[in-house]
Parts: C-alpha cells; structure tokens; sequence
C-alpha cells in the first residue's frame, strides 16, 4: 500500500536533491566569481584578496559531477528516502548533518588526492554551507507541505477494514496516530456479526462480509484490508472475490501464510505484512508519469485553446438561452463523484427532459437518438460532431478528476444499471478518450463499449496510452463516431 508509492516518491526525491546541490554548486560558483564586489565594500580587509578568480565553469563543473551523485548517495545510505513521510524533523536534520560531514570528507581526500589547486577554498566553504542550507529548506518545505496536505484531507485513499479482533484494532490505532500517512478508514466490517461489535478502536461497524457489495457501490473505497485470523480466512473468499470483481485493491494483513495467487505483491504497514491484490497492472512509477503528463498536458492545453473556449463560449451566449457550461455529476476513480464541464450543446431544460430516458439500453436505439438531436442547437451539433464541447473538461483533467485516457466518465444513474464485472471500469481515472472513442464511439453497442473499457485496463501501459492519443486526433477532426 505505501511501499509502492514511496517508491515512486524516493525517485522524485533523489532527482530534487540532485537539482538542490547544482542549484547550490552554481550559487557558490557565481559568488566566488564575483567575490572581487565584496572587497569594495570594506567587508573583508584587503590584505585577504584574492587575486586570480580562474579557472572557468567547465572546469568546476567536473566537481559537480562528482559531488552530485555522492550527496544523493550520503542520503540514501542515511535512509533519508527510506519512510519519508514517516520521519520527525530531529530526524532529517541528523540525516543531513551526517552527510555533510561525510561529503566534506570525501571531496577533501579527492582534492587533496588528485591535487586539484584550482579549488578555491571560498568556492568549497559557500557550497557545502548552501548545499545543507538549501537542501534543509527544501526538506522542510516537502515536509510541511505533505503533513499540512494530509491533515487537511488531501491525497488520502480511503480504507474498509475486514476484521474486529485484537490485531484489527491495533492496525487501526496505527493508522490513526498517523493522519501524515494519508489513509481514512471509512469503517469496520464485522466477520463474525453474531458477536454483536459495534465499534473497534471508536470505528463505527458498518456492515457484515455479505454487504460489501453494497458499501462499494454506495462509497468511494480505495482498498479493503483484511485484518483477521488465519483461521477465518477461508470465509474471505467471497468478499475478496466481489472486491476483485470490481476493480477494487485487496491486503489481507498475515502472520505466516503461504499464499499462491497470481498477481499479488508483498507490501507491509510499519511491522504489519500484507498480501496485496491488484486487478490492473499500473505501476506506480507509470500512474505517477501519467499523472505528471496529465497535468502539463491539459495545463498547456488550457493555454493553446484560450481563444477557442471564448469564441465557443459567446457563441453559446449569442445563439441560444441558458447558461454557457453544462455541469454534471459524473463517476470518477473508485466512484468518487466530480462535476465534468462541457460546453452546453442542447436548449434549456433537454436534460430533464431526457432524464427518464435509459441510457444503458437505448444508447444505440435510433428513437432515442433522434429524440437526443431534436434538443441539440445547431451549434451544439457542431461542437458535438467535433468535440469541441468536451474541451472544458481539460480544467477535470488538470485538477486531477480525470485524465486525457481512459473508460468515459458516467453518471451514477448508468453505475447503478451496470452488471457487476463492469463497474470494474470504474478502477482507473476516467479520460477525455479511451479504446471506446477512436473504435466508432455511438456506433458500437454498450456491451462492447464495456468490454473495451475492461480491455483497456487488462492491457494498459503507457504506450497504449500514447497509440490511443494519437488515433483520437483523426478521429475527432474527421467526427468519426459522433452525433
């Protein structure tokens, strides 16, 4: 649960630590350049001047090439990256004192070794004083800015606990003691209901095994986790099997059990170990590449088409009444709920004249769809035919309610309809477009447009991602699919 994303973050930590010690090499570098400006104000008595300010950046520059590497390996044997969100400030200020004290060390025998005069030992003093300076601040900044994040209810996964024992109940005391880890418990699942629990660690009990379908649907879960005895664990097989179904992430929390299911994965909270199921094959490395292309992606997106989104909007303004956006309450990761903006295509008041409508059986009915067009204003037809309305909704993908791939975000009306292997889909961030979008849109059957959906995450990599992103261009410039 939090070995995989900490590794992810330790690799992002080690490239900013890279980038703090450049950053700290070239402000000592600019300094011991022009350190000639600090003799004319007196500070430093003439008789300390130093006259020959050589050699250039290309020569220093091998020493950033060595210093770099080493600083970020002083701390990754100092375990600075090991449990980050875990560690006191006490802490991370030793971890970097350590450091220091080895890099002095290490850069003053490859000095003295290699007899490197051109050194200046002004330059040396300021870089290692800005080095720890520096990369504290930074560490300081990450540090406030993950615990204030989380204590406000930021980035948080929710969890179900399965379990009301002694060792359910120390597993929830941990994660209670900790808000900086980031995991909500939504509640307790009792196993054996005939005991008549209703609270463990002042979690209120919420249900029994058999109604965790329910609750899945009801809630925006992230991961269930199973803390019982290893002798009732062969009652879990249903509950863990509906988990699956859905695409929901699965931990049994064991002692010393053997278990040989495909696709799982050891992963540990503190000294508790965890079996770990998933049902899509995201790593987390790739979902944090994904995210971070998401983001610079629709933020430069929203820039590009600033022009295009005013001429859509006074258009909207000018040829029909009612409000410019259409705003909508849709589906996203896990079935948590956002509001998807689309430029409004139809007159006032077609939406609640198509709300007795079945979406999931008459999407491909002709009735239905002509009964859809007859609402639509003629410019509603065109931004439609090329999707132009769906632009607001690079604003969902920036803000982290959706991404530019993925199943169509729906509305919660067509989730209740859904048999249950298809709420599956609902496992990964909906997008802009999916495997549905580039192969006929409404010309393809709901069935089919489900199994796609599942396809999708089955196979998913991130050149996937890119083949389907390529194909959407073709696809919406030429309409293809579309109504």
């Amino acid at each position: 649960m939090l070995r995989e994303r900490e590794a992810v973050i330790r690799r992002a930590l080690i490239l900013l630590d890279a980038a703090v010690i450049s950053f700290a090499f070239f402000f000592a570098f600019v300094l011991r350049k022009n350190v000639q400006a600090l003799y004319s104000l007196k500070l430093i008595p003439s008789s300390l001047v130093i006259r020959n300010i050589s050699p250039e950046l290309d020569v220093y520059l091998v020493l950033l090439l060595f210093a770099a590497p080493i600083w970020c390996l002083l701390l990754y044997v100092n375990r600075m990256y090991v449990s980050f969100r875990l560690k006191k400030i006490t802490e991370i200020i030793w971890i970097i004192i350590k450091s220091s004290i080895f890099l002095i060390l290490i850069y003053g025998s490859v000095v003295f070794l290699f007899r490197l005069e051109f050194v200046s030992r002004f330059f040396s003093v300021i870089f290692f004083m800005s080095c720890v300076i520096f990369t504290f601040t930074e560490k300081m900044i990450i540090f406030s800015f993950m615990h204030y994040a989380r204590k406000r209810g930021y980035n948080y996964r929710v969890l179900l606990i399965v379990g009301t024992g002694r060792r359910a109940a120390s597993f929830i005391k941990k994660i209670q003691a900790h808000q900086e880890w980031g995991l909500r418990i939504l509640g307790v699942i009792d196993d054996e209901p005939d005991r008549g629990i209703k609270k463990v660690e002042n979690v209120n009990v919420i249900g029994s095994l058999d109604e965790i379908p329910d609750l899945l649907h009801k809630n925006a879960i992230d991961e269930v986790v199973f803390v019982v005895p290893r002798s009732r664990l062969s009652h879990m097989e249903n509950a863990i099997s509906a988990c699956e179904l859905e695409g929901i992430g699965v931990s049994i929390a064991v002692d010393l059990f053997d278990l040989k299911i495909a696709k799982s994965s050891m992963t540990e909270i503190e000294e508790i170990p965890l079996v770990r199921f998933d049902t899509t094959v995201a790593k987390e490395w790739q979902l944090f590449v994904k995210r971070s292309f998401d983001v610079l992606t629709s933020g430069l997106g929203l820039i590009l088409v600033s022009p295009i989104l005013l001429v859509v909007a006074i258009l909207i303004k000018l040829t029909s009444s009612g409000p410019i956006l259409f705003r909508q309450e849709r589906l996203g990761l896990n079935g948590r709920r956002f509001v998807l903006l689309k430029f409004r295509t139809m007159y006032k008041g077609a939406q609640e004249k198509l709300g007795d409508v079945n979406v999931v059986r008459d999407m491909n009915d002709p009735a239905f769809m002509k009964k859809k067009i007859k609402y639509m204003t003629p410019l509603g037809k065109v931004l439609r035919k090329f999707s132009l309305d769906e632009l607001p909704q690079l604003f969902n993908v920036f803000v982290g309610h959706m991404s530019l791939i993925g199943p169509r975000p729906t509305v919660p009306e067509e989730v209740s309809q859904y048999a249950s292997w298809q709420r599956r889909r609902l496992s990964m961030r909906p997008g802009l477009s999916c495997l549905w979008q580039i192969s006929g849109r409404n010309k393809i059957s709901f069935e089919e447009w489900m199994k796609l959906d599942l396809e999708y995450l089955d196979n998913w990599s991130l050149r996937l991602d890119f083949m389907i992103l390529v194909k959407t261009i073709p696809t919406v410039f030429f309409g293809i699919g579309a109504y």
